[in-house]
């Protein structure tokens, strides 16, 4: 079956997994969640771009011309799943992202930007850090003020932003499953767990 009749508008989807669906089946090791390849980072024809900065989602194809994120509302995974919780490397937080009608791919590039853009970083948790990249989270704070000015996005106050932290890693690059970080991060493991990768 080719992606576009897989991924693309249809009845076919099948039921919408609930929390408790998911944790049944997982328990009988019979459920494995397949990533959208768009979010996965394998779609030949179409390369994401979410700028976590500003909310911006847009594409390239191969030619490397842009190209509209035209397919946002398919489902993010197959089967579909009314929660999915995102991790990352370069950050603490996990972003959990609900739809009682499935995950999208459009919640997915939504809750990530909500999460990162409107959500400041604690004096206890800029503490948790080396001085030195304390120093380097506040000089992307300024920079990235003067960027969201530009796009016409205004915050009172000069606040650090959960987007600051990430520092220049502030575009999605693709997600994936990882069992064992997900264990050592949140302490157990699931199929609708997954770990985005995020690049300059």
């Amino acid at each position: 079956m080719d992606t576009v009749a897989k991924w693309g508008a249809g009845s076919a989807y099948g039921p919408v997994l609930t929390r408790t669906d998911l944790f049944l089946l997982h328990m009988g090791k019979s459920v494995k969640l397949e990533l959208n390849p768009i979010l996965a980072g394998s779609n030949p024809d179409f390369q994401l771009i979410l700028w976590m900065l500003n909310g911006h989602t847009g594409g390239f194809n191969p030619n490397g011309e842009d190209h509209p994120f035209t397919d946002k509302d398919q489902p993010a995974t197959l089967p579909r799943v009314q929660e999915l919780y995102v991790i990352t490397e370069y950050s603490p937080w996990c972003t959990i992202i609900r739809n009682d009608n499935g995950v999208t791919m459009n919640d997915v590039c939504q809750a990530m930007w909500k999460e990162y853009s409107e959500n400041l970083v604690t004096d206890a948790e800029m503490h948790s850090l080396h001085p030195r990249t304390q120093e380097q989270v506040k000089r992307a704070a300024m920079s990235n003020s003067q960027s969201r000015q530009q796009f016409g996005i205004h915050y009172s106050g000069q606040h650090i932003r959960r987007v600051d932290w990430l520092r220049e890693r502030v575009m999605f690059d693709k997600m994936v499953s990882n069992d064992a970080y997900a264990e050592k991060r949140l302490g157990f493991k699931a199929p609708n767990i997954f770990v985005m990768h995020l690049t300059p």
